[in-house]
């Protein structure tokens, strides 16, 4: 009888703008047995985006309601949003064997590595603040005041970079993708994670 190895747990982070739901999208395609972990939000939804696909959009009364009865892994306020990440579904998924994905802000982040210390986190850059700065504009989705505030959030964030184990730079999305399975197909060979093949 095969034993079923748990799953990992990744954090993806980076600044509004780094391509993260592209990139993610697209390492999604290339690894069997990879779980997308769907975060709440109280943001609007963007052109396109699907409630309970992209994110689970929620009234802030229900977001607050999670945080009291702590039903949520992480969460965050951002940009006047609240963002988090229920921990049935991850649990659940680990359990069966899912590598799960994280796409959360560096905030966020940090609150899961440190609740639980083996997580692998990457973060995910475009290789220049003009670089992301276009792609905000590009959007088309935000005033000037809100790009002007998520460039100075992008900042913040970047400070942070240090805690991650990985460093993406997203200038091609392919080899972003590419990038990203890479790792995850070297945490899975890690010594530690294949002892249990010699009992």
């Amino acid at each position: 009888m095969k034993m079923v190895q748990r799953g990992k747990l990744y954090v993806i982070s980076g600044p509004s703008g780094a391509g993260k739901s592209t990139v993610i999208a697209r390492l999604l395609k290339r690894l069997d047995m990879t779980y997308f972990s769907i975060s709440a939000t109280t943001r609007e939804p963007r052109r396109g985006e699907r409630d309970g696909f992209d994110y689970n959009f929620v009234k802030k009364e229900q977001f607050l309601e999670m945080i009291e009865k702590d039903l949520l892994l992480e969460w965050a306020r951002y940009v006047n949003n609240y963002y988090g990440t229920p921990s049935q579904p991850v649990d659940e998924k680990l359990a069966e064997g899912y590598d799960v994905i994280l796409d959360i802000e560096t905030q966020g982040a940090a609150q899961v590595m440190t609740k639980r210390p083996d997580t692998i986190g990457m973060f995910l850059f475009p290789g220049s603040f003009s670089e992301l700065e276009n792609r905000l504009r590009a959007r088309g989705s935000d005033s000037e005041d809100k790009i002007q505030k998520r460039l100075i959030q992008a900042r913040k964030e970047c400070e942070r970079v240090g805690m991650y184990s990985y460093v993406i730079i997203n200038d091609r999305v392919e080899t972003a993708a590419e990038e990203a399975a890479s790792i995850i197909i070297a945490e899975k060979c890690r010594t530690a994670n294949r002892l249990h093949y010699f009992k």
